[in-house]
């Protein structure tokens, strides 16, 4: 992974990656909260020797910046307006805003209760997308997670990864991780499932091509293995066609 953090900023000039890799290996990990995508996703980035990038993350850090300055997550415009200056440096494991240091203050109860106003704001969703798209081009490729990146962000990415885990175990892994009551973190989970699913831009959803793969009772490195074996097969498959259709053209 890179050393340093990649600076995400809006509307930049394409670097040299996009040039080189016009068609990039894109691993899209879509999936409800709870459901493993970070840990599978940083552990499968590693596996390939690929970049990683958590673009939930991104609309937490709009939020956080929202919130710090003291405005309301529901003000559209406002949200919109932050979104379009607010400059990350973000790695695998940090995020930094406007050169704070977010990385633990993402993850708040505070943060949580207001990013699913942010992330249903559609201008908001159009500025992450176009800084996502930016990052792929820049770094040739990369193991994307969030929730409309196989249908929305990259509708073509290599491989379409769709995770899901019982309500139990999503609940029981965000009390793991930051603490909390069970029960009240499930219902918590649920009315972000409902805002997620029903917003009218770009809601949470499995499109028909990706692979559905339940981390309920595995292990990462199982779920990794999995993975692994389905882009390989997919990326075999798209050799194949490519070769088929050059032997085409050469023929005719």
């Amino acid at each position: 992974m890179t050393p340093v953090g990649d600076e995400i900023v809006g509307h930049e000039t394409p670097a040299h990656g996009a040039a080189m890799n016009s068609t990039p290996t894109v691993v899209a990990i879509d999936g409800p909260a709870g459901a493993g995508k970070s840990t599978i996703a940083k552990a499968l980035a590693v596996a390939l020797g690929i970049e990683y990038l958590d673009t939930g993350a991104m609309y937490r850090g709009v939020t956080f910046e929202v919130l710090k300055r003291g405005l309301e997550a529901t003000d559209v415009e406002a949200v919109a307006r932050v979104a379009r200056t607010v400059r990350f440096e973000q790695t695998s494991d940090s995020l930094h805003v406007n050169g704070v240091d977010a990385t633990a203050a993402i993850r708040t109860a505070e943060v949580d209760a207001a990013v699913s106003h942010v992330a249903a704001n559609s201008d908001v969703r159009q500025e992450m997308r176009t800084r996502q798209r930016q990052w792929i081009a820049d770094h040739g490729g990369g193991v994307v997670e969030g929730r409309d990146i196989g249908s929305v962000v990259f509708p073509d990415a290599t491989l379409k990864v769709y995770l899901v885990a019982t309500p139990l175990v999503r609940a029981e892994r965000r009390v793991a991780q930051h603490g909390g009551d069970v029960e009240e973190i499930a219902r918590a989970i649920a009315e972000r499932d409902e805002r997620d699913s029903t917003r009218d831009d770009s809601p949470l959803r499995q499109m028909p091509d990706a692979v559905v793969v339940d981390t309920s009772d595995r292990t990462v490195p199982e779920v990794i293995d999995e993975i692994r074996r389905l882009l390989h097969l997919r990326m075999t498959t798209r050799d194949d066609t490519r070769t088929s259709q050059s032997a085409t053209d050469v023929s005719s």
